[in-house]
């Protein structure tokens, strides 16, 4: 075994690798090299640490200093600082914009202080592409103990006893799930992974299995085990090249280590697993679409029941749990049931993880216990709002879920709560908004979103919310009627009640919560055809201040639609006629003097 006083764990999930992580990380290695440090200083590409928007970033142990916006032309100098002098580059630390200090260790920045990393637990933690660093944090041991000391009965009553639910978004109580699939008689069963993420500003799953992706193998073998299928796919979106390349050396490394395959540790159990590919729909998210879409069918849900767990792939009684539902299975295992429902609320056991995004200052991936007050979240682990704009709504669920305000900051996030404020957990996305969104039109953006990704297969949901669009098209263009905001309502209540999966009887969602906590927006762009966030462009009108305005031309010369007039160091004047709204004028005029209204 190689030992190295210092290791460079260096982030290469999609985040940062797009910010040239990995050419720091050969950058680094070649200094290194030049330096004769090779045999000291090891870098190691890790999964994601969740602080993307301060990418790339790496730690650096075993001192655990957190550098951040690294840059590939930093490498030399963190060489011959920090792993040459011993001393950290003060100007790549982490440094928090109320405190002038630099934080130096991870543990003391308030962005990880508040999360309890269980799903993301391995994350920049290990090299993904490596089966012996996962066994090395006790990886694949908790596979061993099921297989060689528990009953498949044992193991599904740790999980049922354990309270975990489905992360994916339905919540359903995994145990349970298992119980009917082990229940079930089937000369055949099935395993199957929902890596089909496709909410807007999500990437929670995409980061488990770039960061951590034996963890999810290990978790579909011990369901396989219990439910008693020899047999698991991963279907994961095509879109998401690293987590799929990491995942098939992920499955051959497990084999090779007989971890898949026949007789794992010396037993009867055989259990292996195999990917596939999904084309991007966004239906595919629903479990029997995705099913659909593995047998290679055209991906659309049908009726329930028959429930999975008894009928499901090739009629067959199959499983499907997401990614970060099987990310928590290992460690119940390994540290018991009690421990896992020791975090959380009373129905909402242990914790999830969130893909903060919007509005925010500090944006990446978390994971906090359930219970955890919005406040927490927008405040102390996302650090606020930019530019000191006031909060003005979360949206939670992704496009099939609802706006949280300033009066849900202080409820507890869990299943149950979520749903009574009018929201839902859904799969973990969260997007922040300040005063500068229109409620409007967030609701007609993520309603945009659903009616395109409608299969089509049911009327309500396919014609329902194309109906819901074309109105919210006409409020958010100042041709809304009375009438609309009635018909918007019983359009998404009729849509909600009769559409057959859960893309269509949640679509609906964000208009309903906007409706009940910003009418006031929606009248305002109804009855008076003006837009409060100045954002719906047909409801905008710009002005020129002629106190302000110092004659300049500027705006004029480059008004596409020649829509300015006026006389060389006289005010110029806005023709609304002829205006059409693009605001390059505001943007242009270095004197302030032109404003949106």
């Amino acid at each position: 075994m190689e030992f190295y006083r210092t290791h460079v764990l260096v982030c290469a999930g999609t985040g940062c690798t797009s910010m040239d992580s990995r050419l720091l990380r050969q950058n680094l290695y070649e200094e290194i090299i030049k330096r004769g440090l090779e045999k000291e200083v090891k870098v190691i590409e890790t999964g994601c640490f969740g602080f993307c928007n301060l990418g790339p970033v790496m730690v650096v142990y075993p001192e655990g200093t957190f550098y951040c916006q690294v840059k590939p032309q930093d490498a030399a100098q963190i060489v011959e600082e920090h792993f040459i002098k011993g001393r950290p580059v003060e100007r790549l630390l982490y440094q928090h914009e109320k405190d002038t200090a630099n934080v130096v260790e991870m543990e003391n920045i308030e962005f990880f202080k508040h999360q309890k990393r269980v799903a993301l637990q391995n994350c920049g933690l290990i090299d993904p592409e490596n089966i012996e660093e996962y066994i090395a944090q006790d990886g694949y041991f908790a596979l061993a103990h099921c297989v060689k000391d528990l009953t498949p009965m044992e193991v599904i009553d740790i999980i049922k006893k354990s309270g975990l639910r489905g992360r994916g978004g339905g919540g359903f109580p995994t145990g349970t799930k298992w119980e009917f699939a082990y229940k079930s008689q089937a000369d055949q069963k099935y395993v199957v992974c929902n890596a089909d993420e496709g909410d807007p500003g999500a990437f929670m799953d995409r980061s488990v299995l770039e960061g951590d992706p034996h963890g999810v193998l290990e978790a579909m073998a011990i369901a396989g085990y219990a439910i008693g299928a020899s047999k698991g796919f991963i279907y994961v979106r095509a879109e998401y090249p690293i987590a799929v390349e990491r995942l098939k050396i992920a499955i051959r490394q497990a084999r090779e280590y007989g971890l898949l395959g026949d007789n794992i540790f010396g037993t009867d159990f055989c259990f292996d697993i195999d990917i596939r590919l999904g084309a991007g729909a966004f239906v595919c998210g629903e479990e029997t679409a995705l099913l659909a879409s593995t047998e290679g069918r055209r991906g659309e849900p049908r009726p329930r029941p028959p429930f999975p767990a008894v009928k499901g792939l090739f009629d067959k009684p199959t499983i499907i749990n997401n990614v970060e539902t099987f990310a928590n299975v290992t460690k119940i295992i390994r540290n018991g049931w009690e421990w896992f429902a020791s975090m959380g609320t009373e129905k909402s056991k242990g914790t999830k993880v969130f893909a903060l995004a919007g509005k925010i200052n500090n944006i990446g991936l978390i994971e906090i216990p359930m219970g955890t007050t919005l406040r927490t979240i927008i405040y102390d682990i996302g650090g606020g709002i930019p530019k000191g704009k006031k909060f003005k709504a979360a949206q939670t669920g992704g496009p099939s879920g609802g706006c949280l305000t300033e009066t849900h900051l202080d409820i507890p996030i869990d299943y149950d709560n979520l749903i009574a404020a009018g929201s839902m957990m859904g799969s973990g996305g969260l997007i922040v908004m300040d005063e500068d969104n229109c409620m409007v039109d967030i609701a007609r953006f993520f309603l945009e979103f659903t009616q395109e990704e409608s299969c089509g297969k049911c009327p309500p949901c396919r014609i329902g919310t194309k109906r819901m669009l074309e109105i919210l098209d006409r409020i958010t263009t100042g041709k809304g009627t009375p009438e609309d905001l009635d018909n918007l309502e019983v359009l998404a209540n009729t849509i909600k009640s009769s559409s057959l999966c859960a893309l269509g009887q949640t679509s609906p969602n964000p208009v309903l919560s906007t409706i009940k906590h910003f009418r006031k927006e929606y009248e305002a762009h109804i009855y008076d055809k003006k837009c409060p966030a100045h954002v719906c462009q047909a409801l905008l009108s710009y002005k020129i201040d002629p106190l302000k305005c110092k004659g300049c031309s500027l705006c004029a010369r480059n008004c596409p639609a020649e829509a300015i007039t006026g006389k060389i160091k006289e005010p110029f004047i806005i023709s609304q006629d002829k205006c059409i709204k693009c605001g390059d004028c505001m943007t242009r005029c270095k004197f302030g003097a032109i404003s949106k209204e």
